[in-house]
């Protein structure tokens, strides 16, 4: 007979008070389960030790917890480092010393060694590498993610430990570029290939940036691209950069945008010279190179018959060749040299690019690949770049230099570089382009204007040839300087007017 409160016969009316399941025994008021849980609590008994509730133990009287045998904390000693009385962690050492310890890698080596079976001849190497390059608990978490690559089940090469070590994504890890250097300046091991994979993303981001209906065409044409470079690196002749190629499809993606969303066209062959000519308009102080890769493009699509007509044949990006940058005055000349010889709280990168810039006329990648074995102490030369011969570096010169030098051993690096950052200090790779391109903005001028401003000033009052031959540049580079200016010795005396004398001491 069902219930009237509940809708169900009398056995299934008997539900648990603490879960709510049916409940078979008409005399109970608890389910199975509850009645057991309640029947393990009403054994237990508060604990004398702890206070909890727990089963006591006969020969103890206390609970489990409280009757297993722990071992007890060693006294407070004195640390032999610091000297104050502390906790012992190892070596008659605190735990702040231990962690500080220089030879703690070099334990941990140990330790790793005697878990391998077949440990590699190169592992004290390794150690002695990344204790002698980065901080104690960094050395020791190398060490250690190294000990998981030579204890799992794949090989244990240097090339597969390597491949092993990378991260996915844009950047394989601090671990990763370890190895690397280590392998590579041992010579056990190939390089990787970041860079490719980077360059390839960074194209891949620009062509998925063009709109669906042109993005196939440009996809082809950054192929071909690449297959001409690769041709090129066979050949031994002079391949496209990756830069030279990022460029490109910027300005391919930049032109397609312009076609859908100004001129309302989705199709290449749609475009007209009308549409080139809007676009180049645009950024006109960069008509010439958008000029080359439209030119490079449509000569490619005209092959590929996706279109009929080039529309930039009859389109020229004529410029004069001469110099027209901008330049420093003489007293800005001057304002800069007092900051970079009398300023102590300037930055010694910003001197010295400054410096090499403003009197020896360095480029940035001349002083980015600058190497202490370039610098003679002797004669107070360095060597930059391409030129044929050493640059004598004058007093002021010497004296950034050097602070520079200082500056760098401070690092715990094995960097040859003289520029050593927080990324390179590590490794052996010179700063990146983009810290250089950098390292001048608290002082407001570009590397260029100042390098131009020096330049200029030579080529203006000695041989072009001659300081082409000095820089290691090709002599139509350093024509350009003398656009627009007249050498007075060559000019005619101006006629003497009538009634003039001449006088005579």
């Amino acid at each position: 007979m069902l219930q009237e409160d509940t809708g169900r016969c009398i056995t299934c009316s008997r539900v648990c008070e603490q879960c709510g399941q049916p409940v078979r025994a008409a005399q109970s008021r608890l389910c199975g389960v509850c009645r057991r849980k309640a029947e393990r609590l009403a054994d237990q008994q508060p604990c004398p030790r702890c206070g909890k509730p727990g089963y006591l133990r006969e020969a103890t009287g206390w609970c489990g917890h409280c009757s297993r045998p722990r071992q007890d904390k060693q006294p407070p000693r004195t640390c032999r480092e610091c000297g104050q009385l502390r906790r012992h962690a190892g070596l008659g050492l605190c735990s702040a010393c231990w962690q500080k310890h220089p030879g703690r890698p070099f334990i941990r080596g140990e330790h790793l060694r005697d878990q391998l079976a077949n440990p590699p001849a190169w592992l004290d190497d390794f150690v002695g590498h990344v204790a002698a390059r980065f901080c104690v608990a960094r050395a020791c978490g190398l060490v250690t993610d190294l000990g998981r690559l030579l204890q799992d089940e794949h090989p244990n090469s240097p090339q597969a430990l390597l491949e092993r070590s990378r991260r996915p994504g844009r950047s394989m890890g601090p671990f990763a570029r370890t190895l690397e250097d280590f392998f590579t300046h041992r010579g056990l091991a190939l390089p990787t290939d970041q860079a490719e994979r980077l360059a390839a993303g960074r194209r891949k981001r620009r062509i998925v940036a063009v709109p669906d209906s042109l993005r196939s065409a440009v996809a082809a044409f950054d192929a071909s691209r690449m297959r001409a470079q690769d041709r090129a690196r066979r050949a031994s002749t002079r391949p496209r950069s990756d830069h030279t190629l990022e460029t490109a499809l910027a300005i391919l993606r930049d032109l397609a945008l312009f076609l859908t969303e100004h001129c309302g066209k989705d199709d290449w062959a749609l475009a007209d010279v009308h549409d080139i000519e809007a676009f180049l308009a645009t950024l006109p102080k960069a008509r010439k190179r958008r000029l080359v890769v439209l030119r490079q493009f449509f000569r490619f699509a005209r092959s590929q018959h996706l279109i009929l007509v080039d529309p930039t044949r009859t389109l020229t990006a004529k410029e004069p060749n001469g110099f027209r940058g901008r330049t420093l005055t003489l007293d800005q000349q001057r304002e800069l040299f007092r900051r970079w010889t009398t300023d102590e709280r300037v930055h010694p990168h910003e001197a010295l690019m400054g410096m090499l810039a403003l009197l020896h006329g360095a480029s940035t990648s001349e002083v980015r690949m600058l190497q202490i074995t370039h610098i003679d102490s002797v004669a107070h030369t360095v060597k930059l770049g391409k030129r044929p011969h050493p640059v004598p570096l004058d007093p002021a010169s010497w004296t950034v230099v050097q602070r520079c030098l200082s500056h760098r051993e401070a690092w715990p690096t094995a960097n040859p570089h003289v520029m050593v950052t927080k990324g390179t200090k590590a490794g052996r790779s010179p700063a990146s382009t983009a810290y250089l391109s950098h390292v001048l903005d608290d002082c407001g001028y570009a590397p260029r204007m100042i390098r131009s401003t020096r330049l200029l000033d030579l080529v203006n009052t000695m041989d072009p040839k001659l300081v082409a031959a000095a820089f290691g540049m090709d002599p139509q580079a350093t024509l350009i300087y003398l656009a627009d200016r007249v050498d007075p010795g060559r000019l005619p005396a101006p006629p003497k007017t009538a009634g003039a004398t001449t006088h005579r001491t």
